[in-house]
Parts: C-alpha cells; structure tokens; sequence
C-alpha cells in the first residue's frame, strides 16, 4: 500500500525525496555574483489550468515545470545557478506519484545545471500546484556587448510554434473520446506534438554557444503565451516595429493536418496559442551568416523595421496584417 503524508510526516517525505536525487538538502540559497547580472524568473502551476493530470505523466509535469522558468533565464542570457521548488500536494496524491513529480523535476534541473534545488512540501485543498523560482547569472561582458537593436535585425525562433497547442487539442480530444466510449484513443499520428506539449525541451547549452561565438542578442525572450504577445512585447520595449512572415514560422509536422481535423488555423495557433516554451531573440544582422551557420536549429522568421511599419504578419502574398495580443488565457475563454 503507498505510503501516505499523514503517516510519514513533512520532513520525512522530503528527505525521502532528496534520497532519490543528486541534489542535498539546504538551509537557504544564496551565492555570490561575479560581476554579472543576477536573474530571477518565476512561475505557479495549478491542476485545472495549467495541467489536467488526467493525461498529463508526473514526471513529465516536473520536467516541463522546470523548462519553464529556465527558460526565463537562457532569455537573458543567464546560466542557471538556483532553485526553488514548492509543491502544494493535495490528499489524493500519495508519496510515490509526488516522487514521480521530484524526479521528473531533478533530471530537468540536472539536465539544465542548477547547482542547488531547495524543496518545500505544503497542503493544498484544490489539488496539486507547483511553485517555481530560479535564479541566474548572465556574465560580466554580456551587458557590455549587447548592441542596441536597429530596423533589420533578425527575429528568430528556436523551435516550432503552435504545436504545444495543438497537442493539447489531441489530449483534449482524447480525454473526452476516453470518457465517452471507455476505449483509448492513437495519438501515435500526433506524437511530436502532443510531445511538445507534455514534455518541452530546450537547448542547456545555448547561452554558452552565444558567448562562445560572440553573438550577443539585443532583446530575448521566452515564448510561452504566443508568438503575437512576445512581438507585441518586444516592439514595445524596443520601440521599433516588427514585420513576420507566416511563410517562415517553423511548424512541427502533422500541424496542418491536424488543423483540417479540428478547424484550427496552425498560424492563428502560433500566433495566439501558448505554451509553446520557445526561445525568441533579436539578432544583429551583421551577424546573419554566422548565427545561420552555428544555430541550425533556429529558423530566422522576420526582422525588426521602423518604428512606423507597427507589428505585423506578411502573408506569403504580401498582404500585411497588424498583429493582436491574445495569449493564452484568451484562447481557453
């Protein structure tokens, strides 16, 4: 029989929990900067909202957790230093699924190279939450060798949008397929997005490889509420326009035939869905060549213009569209 909470007590369940990692218990986290930028990110994850544990692994849960908030930092440009984990655990879990949770959580901050994770267990009556806040530091040259954006600077994507979206329509329509007739569904047509959507991943080295080549981008962010709130973000903080072009927005495949199915337009979804957990950043275009021969993965959608173009998505035949904000929370009202 597993284990329950009431039995175990807090601080045994914890221990047990950071038994089965490679990370110690600590008292508090605190480092020391060396000449850089201290970072911090954040972000709550409440069931219902955010994940339906229905169809959403708890070691998947942890390590997507985990993804979105280091996300915050590579952004930046910071390397992971520490983390801060509460969980809010409801009585329908027991101690062996919130140690699927842990573990999941520990091989993303390993994965990624926080050197600590602190850990806190607390009661929830509106089932399960995960509290998440990491810190990080960019070094000391980044600030000093970003440039200022100009009109023509590239914009680009670290991976495809839309398809975290998308793969929770399949979920979505799976659940009910599985309430309604009692027989589970085949999502294997699907895998990569519902993939993308259940257990994200981002490149750890990326911001090592930046500084590496010398490639310092003016502006980055993390797109987690769709692409048309990070542009709309960027434009306001550059004070710059943005053209993009729909032709060249990565799509993971079987997008657009999963939008047939489900009348969903991919683009729209890139645009407006979320929870895509890309990285967007802001090239100088002087560095055009290099940055296509050393981040491959990465696709070039658009570029900076000025101030007055506004923010806009070019169709394939040139017609361009201003772009609206959303995200995400729109998309499920």
């Amino acid at each position: 029989m597993a284990e329950s909470f009431s039995e175990i007590g807090k601080i045994e369940a914890i221990d047990q929990l950071y038994r089965l990692s490679a990370y110690n218990p600590v008292s508090g986290l605190s480092y020391s900067s060396k000449g850089g930028s201290i970072i911090t990110a954040s972000r709550m994850y409440l069931e219902g909202p955010d994940f339906n544990l229905v169809y959403f692994p708890l070691k998947h849960l942890g390590y997507k957790c985990v993804v979105g908030v280091v996300g915050e930092l590579y952004a930046a440009l910071a390397r992971p230093k520490l983390l801060n984990v509460i969980l809010g655990v409801s009585a329908k879990l027991d101690l062996p699924q919130v140690k699927d949770l842990w573990m999941g959580i520990t091989v993303a901050a390993k994965e990624h190279g926080f050197e600590a994770v602190n850990l806190d267990l607390q009661p929830s009556q509106n089932g399960l939450y995960v509290s998440m806040s990491a810190t990080g530091e960019t070094s000391a040259l980044t600030g000093k060798r970003r440039m200022a954006a100009k009109s023509k600077d590239l914009i680009c994507v670290s991976g495809a949008l839309g398809a975290a979206f998308l793969g929770l329509q399949v979920l979505e329509r799976g659940a009910k397929e599985f309430a309604e007739k009692g027989t589970q569904p085949d999502m294997s047509q699907y895998k990569m997005l519902v993939g993308d959507y259940l257990r994200p991943e981002l490149e750890a080295s990326v911001v090592e490889r930046l500084e590496d080549v010398e490639i310092y981008p003016s502006y980055g962010y993390f797109v987690t509420r769709g692409l048309a709130d990070t542009l709309k973000r960027l434009t306001r903080d550059s004070g710059l326009g943005a053209k993009v072009y729909a032709d060249k927005i990565p799509f993971e495949g079987g997008s657009f035939q999963l939008g047939k199915e489900l009348d969903l337009d991919p683009v729209s979804a890139a645009m407006n869905g979320g929870d895509d957990n890309r990285l967007l950043f802001v090239v100088p275009i002087l560095h055009l060549e290099k940055f296509r021969r050393e981040f491959q993965t990465f696709d070039i959608i658009g570029h900076l213009a000025q101030p007055e173009a506004g923010t806009v998505l070019v169709t394939p035949e040139g017609v361009e569209f201003p772009v609206k904000a959303q995200g995400w929370a729109d998309e499920n009202e």
